[in-house]
Formats: structure tokens, sequence, C-alpha cells
């Protein structure tokens, strides 16, 4: 009996995929999450646990050395691709199964790209929390070494420097925050400019499609916008819960939000959306996980130009999650209007200002609301602010709206 090759095929039937979207993705993102849990395929949490790496979405050159040093720490049997578009996730996937059963060409690293491009991009990173998101810490390339320094106390603790970003599961792709940490309080936070390895700028933000679509004089009603948000707000809800470790919820957000976007109407949701809402919004273990962490008035917001749900929270992470649910349940209850969309209706992270897609003010807004945090919350606060890693990479809002 060839038990090298039963090996295999076990790991083909059923292997542990670790999936990431380069910026732009959002779209292949989806199509990969449906996919993989249609078919029952576990989502890995670390390299150490993964078959098979999925990079979904558009290739994006700066970032292909983290991809590369990120596929360095899978173990064999192993299979990696790129898929660019919605459409090549399924094949991308096949052919990964495929190749897990043929030894000699996985053990060499063989990818297959989904795109056809020739490209393979997937990302390293420096620092990965536990399988339920609470900063265990994982960093394949070595610790480095700490100095010293006063901390809060006026004592002497050790200072460590250690990155979270540029890839990381339920983190916004790209952005990389540096941050300097004494004892488990993070002293300083640095935001990394994504700079050139993120943008075409050619391309439109998923969720903020409809509202882009509207500015350039075609007509979105009400409901096909309400459609979007309510999906984009879940879509967020799912990766807080699931950094929070309560993973049946996360897993019902992303539920919902596909049959969103599947175009199931209003009166089928419904009652599973306001289950959701009040399961997640009145969860008293979640609260207490979560109150006091990443505190943002609403004037201080809107001084910064931040708007929308984390601006009108008004409040910490449990006002920000609770205001994602009332959003929710309102748009559900709107998808039937066709009256044009008003002007002045906001995308799921705010209207434009200055030029700027809304989730670059929330990504300028995190190295202050970590600083003072532990680490074990930082990923909790990034989380519940969510900045768009498609808006981030895009053009200004007028360049890109125009097309």
């Amino acid at each position: 009996m060839d038990l090298t090759a039963g090996a295999l095929r076990a790991v083909a039937a059923r292997p542990h995929v670790l999936l990431v979207a380069t910026p732009g993705g959002t779209a292949a993102r989806l199509a990969a999450e449906r996919r993989l849990r249609l078919d029952d395929l576990p989502l890995a949490r670390t390299p150490a646990e993964a078959d098979i790496l999925l990079v979904a979405g558009p290739d994006r050159p700066g970032l292909r050395p983290a991809v590369d040093r990120l596929w360095q720490h899978l173990p064999a049997p192993r299979a990696r691709a790129h898929a660019a578009t919605p459409d090549a996730i399924g094949p991308a996937l096949d052919r990964c199964r495929t190749e897990l059963t043929r030894p000699s060409r996985v053990d060499a690293g063989h990818s297959s790209d989904g795109d056809g491009n020739g490209n393979d991009n997937h990302e390293g990173h420096r620092g990965h929390g536990d399988h339920h998101g609470h900063g265990g810490m994982e960093m394949p390339a070595g610790l480095p070494m700490a100095g010293t320094g006063p901390d809060r106390d006026g004592l002497e603790l050790d200072q460590l420097h250690i990155a979270l970003g540029p890839f990381l599961i339920d983190w916004p792709t790209g952005p990389t925050v540096r941050l300097t940490l004494q004892g488990d309080v993070i002293r300083r936070a640095e935001l990394e400019e994504p700079g050139e390895q993120l943008g075409d700028g050619g391309h439109v933000p998923f969720w903020a499609e409809p509202w882009a679509r509207a500015a350039e004089g075609e007509r979105i009603g009400i409901g096909q916008a309400a459609r979007r948000r309510a999906a984009a707000q879940l879509d967020s809800l799912g990766r807080l819960l699931a950094v929070a470790g309560w993973a049946g919820e996360a897993t019902t957000a992303r539920r919902l939000r596909d049959d969103l976007l599947d175009g199931a109407p209003g009166a089928a949701l419904r009652p599973g959306v306001r289950r959701f809402a009040r399961r997640v919004g009145r969860s008293r273990t979640l609260y207490w996980l979560t109150r006091g962490l990443g505190p943002l008035a609403g004037s201080r917001a809107r001084a910064a130009g931040v708007g929308g749900p984390a601006a009108r929270a008004d409040g910490d992470v449990p006002a920000r999650y609770r205001t994602w649910l009332a959003d929710v349940v309102r748009d559900v209850d709107r998808l039937a209007e066709t009256a044009p969309l008003p002007a002045d209706e906001e995308g799921p992270r705010g209207r434009p200002t200055g030029g700027e897609w809304p989730s670059a003010a929330l990504a300028r807004l995190l190295p202050d609301l970590l600083e003072g945090a532990e680490l074990a919350a930082a990923r909790l606060i990034v989380a519940s602010l969510d900045p768009d890693p498609d808006e981030l990479a895009a053009a200004a809002w007028g360049v890109t709206a125009r097309g």
C-alpha cells in the first residue's frame, strides 16, 4: 500500500486554505470565501496549518516579496495559486488540489496562476494573531532584539518593535502598522505608507461602487445602495467577530452578506438579520471583551475627516459594532426602495472628503487609537474601524469616479 499517496489524497480531499486578498481584490476574495464555505474547506489561520496558499485579487508587484516570505512558511505538501478575478477562484483551487497529490511538484513549491499572467502573489507577515486573534504573535522571521525604555510607572522595561501587516488574517490588506511595545502596552504606533505597492488607481472600490456610479450620473436606487452597504457592514462585522474569537457568528455574518449580494429579497433576509443583530448586540461577553477600547469621539472623528459609522458611533468598539448592526437592520428594511439615491447618502465608510475615499482618514487615525492600548486589543480596534483596502489603493475620488 502506498502510504504517501494515500496521505496526499487525504490532504487534497479537504485542504486547509490560507486566503489572502490583494488591494482591489474584494470581489475575488468574496468569491473565494463563498467557494470555501460551500465546499466545506477550512480556512487556515496561520501558514503552519495551511496546505494551499490562495491569493485573490490583482497582481501587486510591491507585495510579491511579502507573498514569497509567507509561502516559505507553509509545510509540504503545499500548493499556491493566484486568482485575479472571481471566475478564476474555482479553477485555481481545483489545480491546487490536484497538485497536492503529486509530491515531486508540490515539494518543489510549484504554483498555479489563476489569471494566466505568470504572476503569483502572496503576503508574508511579521506578526500573526493566534486562532482567536487576541494578540498571540507569531513571527516566522524571528523576534527582533529588545531595547529598554521607561514605562508609564517609571520602570525600565524592554522595548520590542513588531509590525502588523501587510498581510494578516482579518486585517485590512496592504497597510502596515509598526508598533513599539513595553510589556504588553503599545507605546508608539506608526502607519507605514503603502505607496506604490498598492495602487494602480484604475479601479472603483467594490463596496463604494454604487456611490461612484451615482456620482457619474447613473441612476442608482436607494435599495440598490442599501443592499451593498448592508453587505459591507456584515463583511466588517464578520471580520471583527472572527478577531474576537466568535467564529460561529462570524460565519453567520458572512452567510448573510453573501445572501445580500446574491439578491435575496428583504422579506427572506429580515428574520435572520434581526436574530443576528440581537445576539451580537446584546452579547455581554463581546461587550466586556471590547468595552473601552479605541474610544473615538464623534467631534474628533469629524475633525480628522472621518464620517460614516465611525463618527456616528461616537464611542468605543462596542459603540461602533452596534452602529453597524443598526445600519444593517435599517438597510435590509429598505431593499425594495426604488427612489434615486440622494446625493448626501453616505457609503459604508462615509462620504469622500477633499478628494479622498473615506478609508484614508480612517487609516490615519489608527496610530493615535492604538497608542496606550494593550497589544491584545490592537486588532480589535483596527477591525472596529475596518478601513477598506480597495479605497486605500484607489486613486482620488474624482479621478476614480470618472474612470
